[in-house]
């Protein structure tokens, strides 16, 4: 391996081999005997490393493992199980400038954007630390005398989590601390695109959780393809199933998971755009923009696919647009001089150019062509141009995420009515933003009659979260919601209590049954 970068020292300070067991459920690493997933870097086109993965019954040791944990795990007082957590904050503190190499490296996104993710690891830490002495019920007034109600929440049991590649670490983050604060246990199947920072995180947490003597199979990594998904998805023994990736995958994961009445948490695709009326601050629009659209070389379920220009300002907005892809530099992801880094792979670029010809086909009009770039530092293959296109929005292409950085400019004459409902026009709920200065089209876009997504911001892009607030979209992206607000309730269950402390035994809805 070339290592322009360092890479090797960090390999090193992740524990991370060569060959790496690919099956762990706490204490100890076990082989896979699977296969093995070799891992390349869309950086450079160099191999990292290699991890063997899960057969079934490798699959079936890692659940066995996890339910006799939880039997233990739930009886530790929930601030116990956030101390546990803030602690695994601290070392993500630590390791946070290896780790954020290792997710630019192995994924592609850049080196800021790698740290910026385990950021987002270390705030779900702090923010499931104070949840743990918040775990709140309700009380309620009962129709009977001499009788108290209440509600409480209580752990589901093994929460199985199915993470996508763009983002290799934060997703389990925040699925997994909020799980444990609440009580569950996790097993964690990453995408084999990314097996590596799987690797990297159950390394760094065991420490932690041997300091603490928490119970081998709290945390469980089970490496594979989407054979060991279907095992997770089948299985009644996982009452949650946590997935993030495509429309497809997550029809896929939701029908086997309700055909056993289990639950399903789903994170999928995004078709997200930009209102962007006569109104806006156009400085801050080609910021948001821009970022929202070449950030993660479009790699992100919020990034902005569509802006929905008004034609007061269209032509301006096009041009300030197409003048500022000019100045994007293109490269590796961990010179920080760069502002986009590779696709995750050549799969990725095919799907990038097809889709480019696509929208030619059906009659658009590619203002900012596309392309692979070759020669001296792509040699990965896995570059491409960021591209813009003028198109309808009843496109095919256009109804459909493309996972890459093409972003699609649609105009709109009429009023910000006609913005909204080409904006929710669309089959994806998930994220959506208006850029105005004008308090009635923010207020409008923010109300019941406006964006129909499940995050919706005014003078922001669409691309990235804060924790604080729960994440998640509508319509096909999947309904669910992860991180913040009371998101912490999908990894629970509801119980309703009734406590009598009369001498009498009077029954609900004044029924009398008198022997």
């Amino acid at each position: 391996m070339q290592d322009r970068f360092g890479i090797k020292e960090t390999l090193a300070a992740l524990g991370i081999q060569d060959q790496n067991s690919g099956v762990s459920t706490g204490k100890v690493w076990a082989t896979g005997r699977g296969g093995i997933i070799k891992s390349y870097s869309p950086a450079d086109g160099q191999y990292i490393a290699s991890v063997t993965t899960a057969n079934q019954d490798e699959y079936d040791n890692a659940i066995e493992k996890a339910q006799n944990a939880f039997v233990e795990w739930r009886k530790i007082p929930a601030p116990q199980r956030g101390e546990v957590v803030r602690q695994i904050g601290e070392e993500l503190r630590a390791h946070k400038a290896d780790l954020g190499k290792l997710v630019s490296y192995e994924m592609g996104k850049s080196y800021q954007e790698g740290l910026g993710e385990v950021q987002e690891m270390i705030d779900i830490c702090d923010f499931a630390v104070g949840l743990s002495r918040q775990l709140y019920g309700l009380t309620m007034h009962s129709e009977r005398p001499n009788h108290r109600m209440y509600e409480q929440w209580h752990p589901l049991g093994v929460v199985g989590i199915i993470s996508a590649f763009n983002f290799p670490v934060a997703v389990w983050a925040w699925n997994s601390m909020l799980a444990w604060v609440c009580g569950d246990v996790c097993v964690w199947k990453p995408s084999e695109k990314v097996p590596l920072c799987a690797v990297a995180c159950q390394n760094i947490i065991n420490k932690v959780f041997e300091r603490n003597n928490v119970p081998e199979g709290v945390s469980c990594i089970v490496n594979g393809d989407y054979k060991v998904g279907e095992m997770m998805t089948s299985d009644r023994r996982v009452p949650l199933v946590s997935a993030t990736g495509s429309i497809r995958m997550g029809k896929i994961v939701g029908a086997a998971v309700a055909q056993r009445l289990g639950r399903s948490l789903l994170e999928l695709g995004g078709n997200n755009a930009i209102i962007i009326t006569p109104d806006a601050d156009l400085d801050m629009t080609i910021i948001g923009a821009l970022f929202g659209a070449v950030g993660t070389c479009g790699q992100r379920c919020t990034s902005t696919r569509r802006l929905i220009i008004h034609e007061s300002v269209y032509d301006t907005v096009k041009e300030k647009l197409a003048n500022t892809y000019t100045q994007l530099k293109i490269g590796n992801p961990l010179d920080e001089n760069n502002h986009v880094g590779p696709l995750i792979d050549k799969d990725a670029v095919n799907m990038y150019l097809d889709a480019i010809e696509q929208i030619k086909a059906e009659g658009g009009n590619v203002l900012v062509e596309g392309g692979v770039l070759s020669g001296d530092g792509y040699e990965s293959g896995c570059y491409v141009k960021p591209c813009i296109a003028e198109v309808e929005n009843h496109y095919s292409i256009v109804q459909h995420e493309t996972f890459a950085p093409i972003l699609y400019l649609i105009k709109y004459s009429d009023g910000l009515e006609e913005a909204i409902a080409i904006q929710n026009g669309v089959v994806q709920g998930l994220s959506s933003a208006i850029m105005t200065n004008n308090m009635r089209e923010a207020e409008t876009f923010l109300s019941a009659a406006g964006s129909d997504c499940g995050i919706a911001n005014v003078n922001i892009g669409t691309s990235g979260a804060e924790i604080g607030g729960a994440f998640g979209g509508e319509k096909e992206t999947g309904g669910g919601r992860e991180s913040g607000s009371d998101a912490w309730k999908a990894y629970m269950r509801r119980q309703t209590n009734t406590i009598n402390y009369g001498t009498e035994l009077p029954l609900a809805q004044g029924i009398k049954f008198d022997l």
